[in-house]
């Protein structure tokens, strides 16, 4: 549950770069300073393709998804 609203905090940040002037503003703030920290690893290892497009945030969705997919598996058969 808490994985499913961090991802949708990603994913709206993510669109927010689409429109101008909404990561200035109070909301989009707040999303960049809870987003940022788990994005900026993979932007240092993903370079934009043709330097304009990021798919960085593409792969840290599909990571955070595969963590926690692996972690119910552990836990289900840990505390089975």
């Amino acid at each position: 549950m808490l994985h499913d609203i961090y991802f949708y905090m990603v994913l709206i940040y993510i669109l927010m770069s689409w429109v101008p002037n909404v990561r200035e503003s109070f909301i989009g703030e707040l999303l960049g300073k809870l987003v940022e920290p788990f994005l900026a690893p993979f932007r240092r290892f993903i370079p934009p393709i043709m330097g304009v497009i990021d798919i960085s945030p593409i792969v840290a969705i599909f990571v955070l998804r595969m963590a926690v997919f692996g972690l119910i598996s552990v836990l289900n058969f840990v505390l089975r």
